[in-house]
């Protein structure tokens, strides 16, 4: 047993940590990165002069991943094709309270840094800005007008009807019933007017490259798609809440781990999350395999 899975106050606080640097990052290795280097800072410190250690550990948290972030942005002006997050299944007694969902985190990548973390650890994490300015080194009141910049960005992206976990997998299996046989009429009848479709391949693997947008541009797009499920059908993996949005995971022609995330308004469908990039979707690769 190493010295870090030995130290108790580590394995309590592990997952809000991770929770926290994903929703900073994006990324699932980012995260484990980042509170991997934390927990090696906090070992190495004198731990019984820090009087808050879990606030200590918040602190080096965000600060390490405002540095990724320098670097990650920078990675995204040359990503190939729209980004998406890494995919991540929420266990189904997931905090109500906490509604980052994916349309959400990818409206965050419009905010600086600063703002994200002032959002995120306020509105979603629940401290106060006291403790907000003391992680990320500004006065409460800044700290104050940081969150309320980036809520005003991020608005229109938290859900406004919320949708039961099984009527959003009902939707979801509806959606791809409909999506695979090729039956228009269903797939109209799930979908808003104003739907959008967004696949993430990053280079590595075939995906539209740019957003698709309006019924007419969605369906015509799965009209295509029909024609090759014919020759290769999905394999259905499972149904899941995916960044807290319901959806599915299937293996498709080449042996393509894919995720689909379903953001639903009012009955209808809003937007179609579609992660292909593979280096996103290892772990759930592996899972896949053992299945």
């Amino acid at each position: 047993m190493t010295e870090m899975s030995a130290d108790p106050l580590l394995a309590e606080l592990r997952p809000n940590l991770v929770r926290i640097a994903y929703r900073m990052l994006g990324s699932v290795a980012d995260a484990e990165d980042i509170v991997q280097e934390a927990s090696l800072r906090w070992l190495a410190v004198d731990r019984p002069a820090v009087r808050e250690p879990a606030a200590f550990l918040r602190k080096i948290v965000t600060r390490l991943c405002l540095n990724e972030l320098k670097s990650a942005r920078r990675r995204r002006e040359i990503y190939v094709g729209p980004w998406l997050p890494e995919p991540i299944f929420d266990p189904e007694d997931r905090d109500p309270a906490d509604d980052v969902t994916l349309p959400l985190m990818i409206a965050l990548e419009r905010l600086s840094p600063l703002e994200r973390a002032a959002f995120l650890l306020h509105d979603v994490f629940g401290m106060s800005f006291e403790e907000v300015g003391e992680v990320i080194g500004r006065e409460p009141a800044a700290c104050r007008k940081l969150a309320s910049r980036a809520r005003n960005h991020v608005r229109e992206a938290r859900p406004r009807f919320a949708v039961t976990r099984d009527r959003g997998l009902a939707l979801a299996a509806a959606f791809f019933a409909a999506s695979r046989s090729g039956d228009i009429g269903a797939l109209r009848a799930l979908l808003s007017e104003d739907v959008i479709a967004v696949a993430d391949g990053g280079g590595k693997v075939s995906s539209s490259p740019a957003p698709l947008v309006g019924l007419d541009a969605v369906l015509a797009r799965h009209v295509e798609m029909a024609r090759a499920f014919v020759a290769g059908p999905s394999q259905f993996v499972r149904y899941a809440v995916i960044d807290g949005l319901p959806g599915f995971v299937t293996i498709e022609a080449g042996g393509i781990v894919q995720t689909t995330a379903l953001q639903i308004e009012a009955e209808r469908i809003v937007g179609i999350y579609v992660t292909r990039n593979p280096d996103k979707l290892r772990h759930l690769a592996e899972a896949s395999q053992s299945a």
